[in-house]
């Protein structure tokens, strides 16, 4: 391998490989199934496309194991972005440290539970025993059974620290003990810690650092592709980078960008099917991943996505104005803010019969805690319903689901719903059903499940209300929306671009501070009222300075000098006429003129007929004078620009 870089990188791993005691060569028998290895190569990216590292990975072939003899279970659970959206905000809300861990080479420390044979590491045979073969004990990249043979090492390893695995979410880990509490977010090899004490988290820190290879990240900025941005607010979570990304790989970083992600008919659409369905399934998962942090794209993205199977030309030309809506809004995102009184509330709201081909609902919901969006969903229902009632009821039963959910798991993290969560929606009917257990013809059919919702409300967990259709945030997860309705919701949600530093600042925080500062440094002369009066000119025109600039307006000798004695009648009218707005400033300047014209022609007349009656008068006044007398009065005569 002529590249260093690459060189070293295939030292470093073959080096983790033997510390860890990976393997042991064996002898082989004709009995073993005995798998292959390669090396695998990869660039990884910084988010703003900027190379960090040559990573180099040793994998193990998974797609020669058999069921049975080579593995058994292979399941592994992984943390739902529901659960890390809440325990953002909890962290935020109550002040608690937050920090992001890596594991190198996670999978390294999960031991083996059933013999995997595999040939030894091209380049790296034994010289002494190339025949031997490598007996695993730990789980190397590329294994079946590898994700979940990591999960059991450390959640076993967390347990015997004080952990307590969460029964609503298994990669959730709770610690609390002697009034300190401590959360651990476990997604593959990336993990999310938060705790209310910093020497609770270092104690952890150290503690995990003697058993696994941990690296110290420091404060969350990019987790699991997500980007999170610190505000004054709270956190700003996006994926910026990964929507630019997805736009390069489909060749539309320069497109036109669009107001909103579908047209608000879908009935016109081309049925000729699409050439290349593969490259269709794969900006389509590219985009339902891209939901996590944008909710505004949610339903448009399920409605492509249920076209996966038989894409046509029209539902491409759908896909590609996703795209196009994504490029003129890649930098949005969600705002977690701090919130004083953390309680749970759900809107859901349904589509009655808005698919064209099946007839079928769709279901939208929404849930938020506090001020905060936590969760929402987008989906079609599994049977046709027979009325718009009970397209509802079913969208107010997934939504109740949605809702024990969340409070099971608001509850193991000590916040507790004393109320019940107040649910909304737009039907009144389903509102009625929810709480009266009535029965007629129209909901005799029903399913037991659907009734759900009937149990929730009595037991007194969930109280439903009607809302006007106007105020249901759930629409826009149900069908594609006109712009201004669609801006309205996607802006109640909380989805909006990253608020960025202005030079200029607040405005009304810093035109108090300006007048603060004025009357701090104003002093009782000439200078004082001129910088109060040029302050008020500059806040007409629409431009408001900083404090630094006032100041040095303050200091400069121009400014100082000026006392109410030695104004002169000039100076005066200049500063009056450089201060007024242009347009007023023009306009007095041609009234001016006009006015002196009209004058200077009256008096030529007057002096011309004078003259005419008595040359030999002394009093006769010439254009000279006039013109001598107009200067006088005007102080100055106008710069060229004014006229």
């Amino acid at each position: 391998m002529a590249h260093p870089g690459w060189r070293n990188a295939v030292m470093e791993e073959i080096g983790r490989v033997h510390m860890l005691n990976t393997w042991t060569l064996v002898p082989r028998t004709p009995d073993m199934n005995v798998i292959g290895s390669q090396w695998l190569y990869k660039t990884k990216l910084k988010p703003n496309g900027h190379v960090e590292k040559l990573k180099v990975r040793l994998v193990g072939k998974g797609n020669h194991q058999e069921e049975g003899l080579d593995y058994l279970e292979t399941f592994s659970p992984v943390v739902r972005t529901a659960t890390i959206r809440i325990v953002l905000s909890v962290a935020i809300s109550k002040g608690w440290n937050l920090k992001q861990l890596d594991v190198t080479n996670a999978f390294l420390h999960g031991d083996l539970k059933e013999p995997v044979y595999m040939s030894q590491p091209q380049g790296f045979v034994d010289k002494e025993r190339p025949d031997y073969v490598c007996k695993l004990t730990k789980a190397l990249y590329g294994l079946k059974q590898a994700p979940r043979a990591w999960f059991d090492t450390f959640s076993g390893f967390l347990i015997q620290q004080g952990f307590v695995c969460n029964k609503s979410d298994p990669s959730l880990f709770i610690y609390h003990r002697n009034g300190k509490n401590m959360v651990l977010l476990l997604y593959v090899d990336d993990i999310l810690l938060a705790a209310d004490d910093q020497m609770l988290m270092d104690n952890l820190l150290s503690t995990l650092n003697t058993r696994f290879l941990m690296k110290d990240l420091g404060f969350p900025k990019y987790f699991l592709g997500i980007e999170i941005e610190q505000t004054t607010e709270g956190l700003f979570i996006h994926q910026s980078a990964y929507a630019e990304d997805v736009l390069h790989q489909a060749n539309m970083s320069t497109c036109n960008p669009m107001p909103t992600p579908l047209p608000t008919t879908l009935d016109t659409l081309q049925e000729d099917l699409f050439p290349e369905p593969t490259y269709f399934r794969s900006i389509a998962g590219k985009l339902q991943y891209l939901t996590i942090s944008r909710p505004d794209i949610q339903f448009a993205v399920n409605f492509v996505c249920q076209r996966m199977h038989e894409p046509t030309v029209g539902d491409f030309g759908l896909l590609k104005r996703i795209m196009r809506y994504v490029r003129g809004t890649c930098s949005m995102g969600i705002h977690i803010r701090k919130q004083a009184d953390m309680i749970l509330s759900g809107f859901c709201d349904s589509d009655w019969s808005g698919c064209r081909e099946t007839r079928r609902s769709t279901s939208g919901i929404c849930t938020l805690l506090g001020s905060n969006l936590i969760s929402w969903s987008a989906k079609r229902q599994d049977t046709v319903s027979g009325s718009s009632t009970e397209a509802e009821y079913r969208a107010l039963t997934a939504a109740a689901r949605e809702i024990s959910w969340l409070s099971y798991l608001l509850r193991d993290l000590g916040i507790h719903q004393m109320d019940p969560t107040l649910l909304q929606c737009d039907n009144l009917s389903a509102v009625y059903l929810s709480a009266n257990p009535a029965l007629h013809k129209r909901s005799k059919h029903f399913e037991n499940d659907w009734h759900y919702i009937r149990e929730q409300v009595a037991l007194g967990h969930i109280e439903t209300q009607h809302i006007s259709a106007k105020d249901q945030l759930a629409d826009i997860f149900t069908k594609p929306l006109p712009r201004r309705q669609f801006e309205e919701l996607r802006n109640k949600l909380g989805v909006s671009f990253l608020p960025t530093p202005s030079l200029r600042g607040n405005m009304g925080n810093r035109t108090m501070g300006l007048s603060a500062t004025a009357h701090q440094i104003a002093k009782p002369s000439g200078s004082a009222h001129m910088i109060q009066r040029r302050e008020t000119t500059k806040q007409s025109n629409g431009f408001v300075y900083g404090k630094e600039e006032l100041k040095r307006d303050a200091k400069s000798p121009s400014w100082e000098s000026l006392e109410p004695h030695s104004t002169t009648k000039q100076d005066t009218l200049r500063k009056t006429t450089r201060e007024a707005p242009e347009p007023d400033r023009r306009n007095n300047t041609r009234r001016n003129l006009r006015s002196h014209h009209r004058s200077t022609k009256a008096k030529l007349r007057s002096g011309s007929e004078h003259q005419n009656a008595d040359s030999e008068s002394p009093q006769t006044p010439t254009a000279s004078l006039i013109l001598q007398s107009r200067v006088t009065s005007l102080g100055s005569k106008p710069p060229p620009e004014q006229i």
